[in-house]
């Protein structure tokens, strides 16, 4: 007989093993309820104020203040020490325990890390007490530092450091820390903008006479968001904040800047300086944590660092010599400039150029000009150097001569005959070097610029520099021409000072403007010889005692070569030399005869101190 399966048989065994499993498991969570409740407190002070030290380095201000006597005064002070030091983060530990009965005394030390990198360390004492079998941390502010009252708070103060300054090459400062202010317009702000750009340039023109109505107007409507128009110095601020105030869409924001002692000193090249060590002038800020009572009045210092101020600059331009200089070109109508160098340093000792030649930037210095007859002192050079003459050679100066197809005149087609080296060199006859320069090699006039320091690239920090352009010429007819300064030649003012200071130093020195900030030279500058030194510097006093530069006499030994390059619409008068240890070079464009350049050198050298 079959068996039958009798539904529900098992059961019974089923609830049997289900009962047993749910007793297990109440016994294993009531085992383990009780390992938790009965999990002790941490043994000893040492190990009670460690708890304690490392939920306050946590944070978690609430279980900290929960191992003290007196959770709700702690708990308040913990977090006002974390918020008064502005703390980024807390290392905090025991460093030993004195147990005396139900008394302990603990030995703490913190690590504090502050804003900005700062650190502050410190070690002091709490005590400790007995509760029942647990030991916990008797409250006092002490507990925070050894020095703090119960009823004060700690705080972190800074104190900026002094800016730096910017002095010129005698020591005065010409860049100073201040205060500008920088003026904007709006003009979806305003319902008149044309009536209010009337009156922003009404009040701003004496600053910047480009300032006109229509001008704002139509760059403040064309510009998203405001325009900026202008920024002022305090001083200037002062003059016109009422008026500013009262123009609808104007704002005005304050900033922390450097700003020039003297606005005509130099503005240009100040400008590029500023903005060469703007962002090295805050040095670093000094700081202390200071206690303050109940009332916030500080009572006292925990700990101080004195600021570190960053080291002022100083920059080669000499102030006396750039004031000379800028009034001496700023008497010319036409552009004119003059740049001053140091022979023995390589210092830039001026810069200066008239509002006429401030429209073409920084032309001093970075501009391209034919040299004219001043590139003789590098024909001379090179004539030298390949053996090709000397300074008592006799060379010929007619009036005019013909190098392949090309004509060459002296001015006016003055002639001298045959002549030595020296005496064309004086005179300035550009036949006697066209000759000589149509009779040396391919690159001697290059070879030769590159001694005197023109061709190669200058990266002077601060100083946007051109050193000139002297390319290698196949053709004869093109040698010639650039052997009297016209030809491809081509030069800035500061090129033709550092062949000046390259004849007076007797090396090629290496320019710089702010002291202590290397300038790269990129490009060949072969060693210019003794011979050459001595035959160029008798060749360049007798321009002023017998040529074309007597004008200038009564300043003193000077030495030079004057120069007129040819352009379209005139001629560029140059004169460039030396006196004592300054070198210089002086352009007026399309000023005619060099007589004028050399009348504004002269101007300068009259204007400087004695000892200059």
């Amino acid at each position: 007989m079959k068996a039958r399966s009798v539904p529900g048989a098992t059961r019974p065994f089923r609830r049997h093993v289900l009962v047993r499993v749910v007793a297990a498991s109440l016994v294993a969570v009531a085992v383990l309820g009780g390992l938790v409740a009965c999990t002790p407190k941490p043994a000893g002070p040492e190990a009670a104020a460690q708890t304690f030290l490392t939920a306050f380095s946590e944070q978690d201000f609430a279980a900290a203040a929960g191992g003290t006597d007196r959770p709700g005064d702690a708990e308040a002070a913990l977090a006002e020490a974390w918020d008064g030091l502005q703390a980024e983060s807390l290392t905090a530990g025991t460093t030993g325990a004195q147990i005396h009965g139900d008394a302990a005394t603990v030995t703490y030390s913190y690590e504090w890390h502050l804003p900005k990198d700062r650190i502050w360390q410190y070690t002091g004492t709490m005590q400790m007490g007995r509760s029942g079998n647990d030991w916990i941390v008797r409250w006092t502010r002490s507990n925070l530092h050894p020095q703090l009252g119960d009823r004060q708070t700690m705080h972190l103060r800074t104190k900026a450091a002094p800016r730096a300054r910017v002095n010129e090459h005698s020591g005065g400062d010409v860049l100073v820390p201040g205060t500008v202010y920088s003026v904007a317009f709006d003009a979806s702000a305003s319902s008149d903008v044309l009536g209010a750009a009337r009156a922003l340039s009404a009040a701003l023109s004496g600053f910047d006479k480009s300032l006109t109505a229509q001008s704002i107007a139509e760059s403040a409507t064309a510009a998203s968001g405001a325009l900026a128009v202008v920024r002022l110095v305090e001083d200037d601020y002062a003059t016109v904040s009422d008026a500013l105030g009262a123009i609808p869409g104007v704002t005005v924001v304050q900033q922390a800047d450097l700003v020039a002692t003297d606005r005509n000193f130099a503005p240009d090249l100040l400008g590029q300086i500023k903005k060469t060590v703007i962002d090295e002038v805050d040095g670093v800020a000094g700081w202390s944590v200071v206690v303050t009572n109940q009332y916030g009045v500080d009572t006292g210092v925990l700990t101080e660092t004195a600021p570190q101020p960053a080291p002022s600059f100083s920059i080669s331009l000499d102030r006396p010599i750039q004031l000379a200089a800028q009034a001496a070109v700023d008497a010319r109508v036409e552009q004119a400039m003059t740049v001053v160098i140091e022979a023995s340093t390589g210092a830039v000792l001026a810069v200066a150029q008239n509002k006429a030649a401030d429209r073409g930037g920084p032309v001093a210095i970075a501009g391209h000009y034919p040299p004219g007859s001043t590139f003789k002192i590098i024909t001379s050079g090179a004539a030298i150097s390949t053996g090709l003459a000397t300074p008592d050679t006799m060379v010929p100066c007619p009036g005019r001569i013909s190098i392949g197809e090309r004509s060459v005149p002296n001015y006016n087609e003055f002639a001298l005959g045959t002549v030595p080296m020296a005496t064309a060199f004086a005179r300035s006859c550009n036949t006697s070097f066209a000759k000589l320069a149509s009779e040396m090699p391919a690159d001697a006039l290059t070879n030769a610029a590159a001694a005197f320091g023109i061709g190669p690239e200058y990266g002077v920090v601060g100083l946007p520099v051109f050193s000139g352009s002297v390319p290698p010429a196949e053709n004869t007819v093109q040698r010639a021409e650039d052997g009297f300064g016209q030809g491809k030649v081509v030069v800035s003012p500061f090129a033709m000072a550092l062949a000046a200071a390259t004849v007076a130093a007797g090396h090629t020195p290496v320019p710089y403007l702010i002291q202590g900030r290397e300038t790269t030279v990129d490009g060949d500058r072969p060693a210019i010889t003794p011979e050459m030194v001595e035959a160029l510097r008798g060749m360049m006093r007798l321009v002023i005692t017998s040529g074309t530069a007597d004008r200038i006499r009564d300043q003193g030994e000077v030495y030079g070569k004057t120069g007129e390059a040819e352009v379209e619409g005139g001629s560029h008068a140059w004169f460039v030399g030396y006196r004592g240890d300054l070198a210089f070079a002086t352009l007026v464009v399309r000023g005619g005869s060099s007589d004028n350049a050399v009348a504004v050198t002269r101007d300068m050298f009259a204007a400087l101190p004695e000892g200059y």
